[in-house]
Parts: structure tokens; sequence; C-alpha cells
């Protein structure tokens, strides 16, 4: 169990890290309107995040 949960964890940082390391300027400009975002529309992006997740988890069963 522990060592899933550190892949998933890698593979995480992974893709994170793809959009920096490949489009920097796109990266920078997506942040710079998050920011802009008010808290409502800031938690509905994490919403849709969680249930994207969840759907990839759901997928994979």
């Amino acid at each position: 169990m522990a060592s899933t949960l550190l892949a998933a964890f890698g593979l995480m940082l992974v893709f994170e890290g793809l959009l920096p390391f490949v489009a920097p300027k796109a990266w920078r400009e997506t942040f710079k309107r998050m920011i802009a975002l008010n808290d409502g529309q800031l938690r509905f992006v994490g919403l849709l995040s969680i249930a994207g997740g969840l759907f990839l988890l759901f997928l994979n069963r």
C-alpha cells in the first residue's frame, strides 16, 4: 500500500512538472489567470480536479 501511494505521488509530481518544463510561458500565464479567480471559482476548479482524479481511479479499477 505504501509503495503504491509513493508511486502515485511520484507520478503526480512528474505530471505537475511537465507543463512548466515544456511550456513555462503558458504555465506562468495560467497561474496569473488562476490568481485572478475569486475563492468560489478556485474551489470549483479544485472540485473538478478531484472529480477528474476520482473518475480516472474508477476507470482504472
